[in-house]
């Protein structure tokens, strides 16, 4: 056989293989172009605001799957729920079809700083710097607090809210006018201090005690009503007080110290300590870099103390 006849039949085999080649590629595609023009059109549905479980539901039954291609902060929209879809609502389309989803992530949140204790000014001034603004500002006599110090917060210090929330204050009105009788605070007190008050004032004690309390015996832990409570005519107070045996005071007394960082500012300084009992102030006030702050304190056992530099939690210890 000649190289001429040999050269030819392989053109011609590959010939043969373009066509069969060609022939299936256009059958496969033909028959796929027939399967999937066979399907029936569905509308897409509106998906935004639904959870990713009930976007799921909803396209199910039409043949439609669901893919989640990112989330996004959006404080209109409720978290894990789609904020925006594509195709968009409305959009024809056939049955096997995916539909793209970004889902939302709620707001942005901060965390609320500490404020009480401050002059309501500069309580203002540090929302306004952890991107929250004031709400509310409703006035209470105090005997705990000067006039125009804030009293109570409300998200609490430390409560995860949305960026920009409102956060409401209780600020103090001084003293109380004539005619107006505010509960005294009494708490780490003797109960003798109690005592002695209750009977210039009229009101009658209930006294209970702790025997495996740490505090010295006499000390007040809690109290009811709360310092600075309106007292009507006849009103009743409750005290739970240490009756532990034989502790001294001064056995029982210890003193916390922390040292402010060398560099940066003045910060205002807040540190209180957390126990069983409730939570008590240690210390708040401002302070320069490099200050040492001892503050004396009662062991109560399991207390964790928590120091706030600006309304900003940045250390926390066991007692």
């Amino acid at each position: 056989m000649s190289e001429e006849t040999s050269e030819v039949r392989k053109f011609e085999a590959a010939a043969v293989a373009a066509v069969l080649l060609a022939f299936a590629y256009f059958t496969l595609n033909w028959g796929l172009e027939g399967l999937i023009h066979s399907r029936r059109t569905q509308t897409v549905p509106d998906l935004k605001s639904r959870s990713i479980a009930a976007a799921l539901d909803q396209l199910a039954p039409l043949n439609l799957g669901l893919r989640k291609t990112g989330v996004e902060f959006d404080a209109s929209v409720p978290i894990s729920s789609v904020l925006r879809q594509d195709p968009p609502a409305g959009t024809i389309v056939r049955e096997g079809k995916t539909i793209r989803v970004v889902v939302s992530q709620g707001g942005q949140t901060v965390l609320a700083p500490a404020v009480v204790g401050l002059p309501l000014r500069n309580a203002e001034m540090m929302l306004r710097q952890s991107q929250l603004s004031l709400g509310e500002v409703s006035e209470s006599y105090s005997l705990k607090q000067d006039k125009g110090m804030v009293l109570s917060q409300d998200p609490k210090a430390e409560a995860s809210v949305e960026r920009d929330a409102l956060v409401n204050l209780v600020v103090s009105g001084g003293p109380p006018p004539a005619g107006v009788s505010l509960m005294p605070d009494f708490l780490r007190k003797d109960i003798g201090e109690a005592q002695s008050w209750a009977a210039g004032a009229g009101v009658k004690l209930d006294v209970k005690t702790d025997a495996a309390s740490l505090f010295p015996n006499g000390t007040v832990m809690t109290q009811i009503p709360a310092p600075d409570s309106v007292l009507s005519p006849g009103a009743e107070a409750s005290f739970l007080v240490s009756g532990r045996k034989g502790a001294s005071p001064a056995a029982a007394s210890k003193t916390f110290k922390y040292e402010l960082p060398q560099s940066g500012s003045e910060s205002q300084v807040r540190i209180v300590v957390i126990d069983k009992y409730g939570e008590r102030e240690l210390f708040n006030g401002v302070r320069k870099p490099g200050t040492k702050i001892e503050a004396p304190f009662q062991e109560t056992g399991g207390a964790r103390v928590k120091i706030y530099m600006n309304g900003i939690l940045v250390e926390e210890r066991d007692l």
